[in-house]
């Protein structure tokens, strides 16, 4: 599941085009892009297979797997694109969507049982099953939830100015 931004002018006039939003890899700042001569070698070297180019820069897609943060594509990079030292977060985290089924009664557990720092945990709920419940401080935004979701209600968002600086 590809995560699509819609401009305000489209989104005011209610229209359906989206651009497509880039998921940088790990360590990489936005700035640092224009260094990054779209050779690929980050793409080829992702144990996971979720690094891909869009318009010739490097880009995530999760629908394959998960980050594992192992460091792969800063080690094949000949360019100046990722950061000094081991990235282990993104700048963003996930968001689960209504269209959760348990939040459509129906118990599935998916997304807590596939992450790995256990930033998803489930609360109770009187009359229905139990519900998700985000730790944002916990989450690395590595992916593992997404692409085992069997609706595609989690997806990314960037962490909220708040967030970051509480």
């Amino acid at each position: 599941m590809r995560q699509q931004a819609l401009s305000r002018r489209d989104f005011l006039r209610g229209s359906r085009r989206s651009r497509p939003v880039r998921i940088r890899p790990p360590g990489v700042m936005e700035a640092s892009l224009a260094s990054c001569t779209g050779c690929g070698e980050c793409v080829a070297s992702c144990p996971s297979g979720i690094v891909g180019l869009m318009d010739g820069l490097p880009a995530l897609d999760f629908a394959p797997g998960k980050c594992t943060f192992c460091g792969a594509c800063a080690e094949h990079c000949p360019e100046p694109v990722f950061a000094d030292g081991a990235a282990g977060r993104f700048d963003h985290i996930v968001t689960i969507a209504a269209s959760c089924l348990p939040f459509r009664h129906v118990d599935c557990q998916a997304c807590r049982d596939a992450c790995p720092a256990g930033a998803i945990r489930f609360r109770p709920v009187r009359g229905g099953p139990f519900v998700p419940d985000l730790d944002a401080q916990a989450c690395t935004g590595c992916g593992a939830c997404i692409s085992v979701c069997p609706v595609g209600a989690v997806a990314t968002a960037p962490v909220s100015a708040e967030a970051a600086h509480a």
